[in-house]
């Protein structure tokens, strides 16, 4: 059997298997059968309550992430008042230990280079901890920063700005709606500064056209909203394009927007069924997608006779009253709606 191997059940007899910590193998418990050996074990040494015991026992290897910028395989001087036989360490002894703690960490950062990676993607971890982003999304970022740095230089830029930038693109590939404006200002800025802004904006489209990442898209099925509309036509005069991404981006937005408001689900779902329906076109060229979005919530909630402020629909999606009017207006003239109204019966 190979150590490589990894079994849930027994392969002979399909029972469970029992972990052997003293021999590192997985036993069957009912015929005894050894379904995997030599199996390493990456936990710690003991269980201790004890935050320098626990220090202690921790293992030197067995995790590594791109978001550390020596990957996590590093040597540290911990924080403590005795030694490693428990004797209380003398105060000359102390401030020893604190210089050559200080020193270790400067040291352990050799080059310009490794500083200003090391910059970044503590800012990465930042703005990501801040923002409750996972952690498959902390790694694509450090992966495409690592990539971005390897390729071109990236000397004399701005940390928080390359990061807010950096973060942004891994939402685009992990498929999460996050807008820039959101990521800018979780990355300690505060208000909306524009000329951060437009910097961030700017890092984005150098990293894109120099890198040659695009995202990908899934394909998601349409769902159906029953008994409200029937048929959308498009008008004969408009040209029929529009890519999937679009499309997934524009749900993306729609569920987001619908989750801030706290709206009923059938407005989603048909807010959804109308992007759906008018994704063939060129309606959303050139426009901004929490506005269309915007819209579509909108549109649904006029249909489904929910009272829904245009206020307060803007303040949530970031756009004026003025937008969701004329994107509203777009979709209104661009396609046709069918209503079919069932009629009212009076049992009797």
């Amino acid at each position: 059997m190979k150590s490589t191997e990894y079994y849930t059940q027994c392969p002979e007899c399909k029972s469970h298997v029992i972990h052997d910590y003293s021999k590192g193998e997985y036993i069957c418990e009912k015929c005894g059968c050894v379904v995997m050996d030599q199996v390493d074990d990456y936990g710690p040494e003991s269980h201790s309550t004890d935050f320098e015991e626990k220090t202690r026992n921790t293992r030197a290897s067995g995790f590594t992430s791109l978001s550390l910028h020596d990957y996590g395989l590093r040597t540290e001087i911990a924080l403590g008042s005795k030694d490693y036989s428990g004797k209380t360490i003398d105060y000359e002894m102390m401030e020893q230990m604190n210089n050559m703690r200080k020193w270790h960490s400067r040291i352990r950062v050799a080059s310009p280079k490794e500083r200003r990676l090391s910059n970044v993607l503590s800012k990465i971890n930042e703005i990501s901890s801040a923002m409750s982003l996972p952690k498959t999304l902390v790694e694509t970022a450090a992966m495409l920063y690592r990539n971005f740095e390897n390729k071109s230089e990236a000397k004399g830029k701005s940390v928080i700005c390359m990061a807010a930038a950096t973060i942004y693109l891994a939402c685009k590939r992990c498929s999460i709606v996050r807008s820039l404006e959101e990521i800018v200002i979780a990355a300690g800025i505060g208000e909306p500064d524009k000329s951060s802004l437009k910097l961030a904006s700017k890092y984005y489209r150098m990293m894109v056209m120099e890198m040659g990442v695009f995202t990908e898209h899934m394909t998601s099925s349409s769902s159906s909203s029953a008994h409200i509309i029937s048929q959308v036509e498009p008008s004969a005069s408009m040209s029929e394009h529009k890519t999937i991404s679009t499309t997934l981006a524009i749900d993306q937005y729609i569920a987001k927007l619908a989750n801030m408001a706290k709206i009923d689900m059938k407005v989603e779902r048909l807010a959804i069924d109308l992007a759906h329906k008018t994704h063939d076109h060129m309606l959303a060229d050139g426009k901004a997608p929490n506005g269309l979005a915007a819209a579509y919530i909108y549109l649904a909630a006029v249909l489904l006779g929910v009272n829904l402020l245009q206020i307060d629909v803007s303040s949530l999606a970031g756009v004026t009253e003025v937008t969701i009017r004329n994107r509203c207006k777009d979709i209104l003239t661009s396609f046709k709606l069918v209503i079919n109204v069932k009629p009212f019966m009076e049992w009797t």
